[in-house]
């Protein structure tokens, strides 16, 4: 692509949050388009969230997990884990802590886990809420019935993240088992939305046999979704899974993600997740902050805990 084509594709997306589906493809797999791209989000991010990044504690409370997703650490299908479930006043104790440090916003997030009850959850976000009314409380813990959607937000959760991974219905079957399906998970999306949760969806970027036009669709539908938070990352491939051996997601393509998706989405809060650090270093993951990403997600799972929650 020519730095003429390159520059005015670039001020389409900032001028009017969209573009054409092949100047986006174009600028996706254009690797001198990061370092543009990135400088137009960042321009963006500060006019629409300001300059100070928001941090969110996240506590990682069960690697247990019944889904046997292909690409997933946790896997219910990977014996070699040891596994734990955090209780309730360790899951509290977490979140105070954290609160001491200047959190104020807490991430629940596990693996679906029958011992993780919905009265378990219920109890923890009113404990919470309670006790720190100025904090608050997002759940990351999976598909369920939109009536515990409904309770856990009567309890005062106020926010919620499930990634749609992708929006392609061939690719999201390759991803997970014939237990799993797509359409459920969309369905969860729009019960959140409803229920009145500030919802995060996202996706994985290189992900097995996903294509440019798979995240072209996934960049569509969550403009459509309008979220409140946007997670992507790059692909990891995670020891004893069917997907051990594929090649990690590009660090390079997932921050013109992240880019494109700040143009897109300009108010939307949007991770520099640990999977960039992880992948590419903390230097990665602060090309994120300064390419349209705003928030970071410091760890205060218990320590014991902490190097047990392998999705990756």
């Amino acid at each position: 692509m020519s730095l003429q084509s390159r520059n005015s594709h670039i001020d389409l997306l900032l001028t009017t949050a969209d573009a054409p589906d092949p100047v986006i493809a174009g600028l996706l797999s254009d690797p001198d388009a990061t370092e543009e791209l990135s400088a137009a989000a960042h321009q963006v991010r500060i006019a629409r969230k300001g300059s100070h990044t928001k941090q969110r504690g996240l506590i990682e409370i069960t690697n247990r997990c019944l889904n046997n997703c292909l690409y997933c650490g946790i896997r219910a299908a990977n014996r070699t884990l040891e596994r734990y479930t955090l209780s309730h006043n360790e899951i509290v104790a977490a979140a105070k802590y954290a609160y001491s440090q200047g959190m104020r916003t807490f991430v629940l997030q596990g693996g679906e886990n029958p011992a993780v009850t919905d009265t378990m959850v219920t109890d923890v976000v009113r404990e919470l809420k309670s006790t720190m009314p100025d904090a608050a409380v997002t759940l990351s813990l999976g598909e369920r019935p939109y009536d515990i959607y409904r309770t856990w937000r009567e309890a005062g959760a106020d926010r919620y993240l499930l990634r749609h991974e992708t929006y392609n219905p061939a690719h999201y079957r390759s991803l997970h088992p014939a237990a799993m399906n797509r359409e459920n998970r969309l369905r969860c999306l729009e019960d959140l939305t409803a229920l009145g949760y500030r919802v995060g969806t996202g996706f994985l970027v290189g992900s097995p046999g996903q294509q440019l036009s798979h995240i072209i669709e996934d960049l569509r539908f969550i403009q459509l979704l309008n979220p409140g938070m946007i997670g992507i990352g790059p692909f990891i491939p995670a020891a004893n899974t069917p997907f051990a051996d594929h090649k990690a997601g590009d660090v390079g393509l997932t921050l013109r993600c992240v880019a494109i998706l700040r143009l897109m989405n300009p108010d939307a809060d949007i991770p520099a997740t640990t999977a960039l650090a992880t992948l590419g270093g903390p230097d990665a993951q602060q090309k994120a902050l300064c390419g349209g990403a705003n928030v970071v997600m410091p760890k205060f799972t218990p320590p014991e805990a902490r190097e047990l929650y392998h999705l990756y």
